[in-house]
């Protein structure tokens, strides 16, 4: 019996990890983040106007269709941006963020002015292919990370609740990103 169980384990460790697959992205169905790992919560299409901008997953510590919750929670989170798109400019990016930063928490937006005009002088212009990566994670702040290096972490819970709010606020980018990212689709 032990030998049947040691046989399945090592068969069982041999398989690919999982993954999900929407407009050609394929995005793995868990990360990890710190010590933890965090699994896909869903996917959804950034479209603007009838353009396929980027392919946003989000990742949690445990699925939830509540953008509230997840918005608020004060636990590790990610979302990650697969660029479709030929190329989105700097200045295309940093419109869009002040756009969801404006549209999803105003409230926020005077009390965190600094952090907020931290995070869009480092945008950068995203290509087909590259991601964006947002990771918070408690006691350390969120994390923008492009094309796989680190660029800045800005500490607090309230800046990583007005960032994640940019996709799963009121007003998203679009309905079908935000239905996506919590799995509704």
């Amino acid at each position: 019996m032990r030998k049947s169980l040691l046989a399945l384990f090592f068969i069982l460790s041999a398989v690919p990890l999982l993954a999900a697959t929407l407009a050609g992205v394929t995005l793995p169905d868990t990360v990890t983040v710190g010590d933890k790992t965090l699994v896909l919560n869903g996917m959804g299409l950034r479209k603007k106007l009838f353009i396929s901008v980027y392919v946003g997953g989000l990742y949690l510590d445990k699925k939830s269709a509540d953008p509230n919750a997840i918005i608020q929670a004060d636990q590790p989170k990610r979302t990650v941006l697969h660029f479709v798109y030929s190329e989105v400019s700097r200045d295309q990016m940093a419109d869009a963020f002040k756009e969801g930063f404006d549209g999803n928490t105003p409230d926020k937006v005077k009390t965190l002015k600094p952090q907020i005009d931290q995070w869009i002088a480092a945008l950068e212009a995203m290509k087909k292919g590259e991601e964006m990566a947002v990771t918070y994670v408690p006691g350390t702040g969120t994390t923008l990370t492009l094309r796989g290096k680190d660029k800045l972490t800005i500490p607090g819970l309230p800046f990583a609740q007005a960032v994640f709010a940019v996709w799963l606020g009121p007003k998203p980018p679009s309905n079908d990103l935000k239905t996506g990212m919590l799995g509704r689709k």
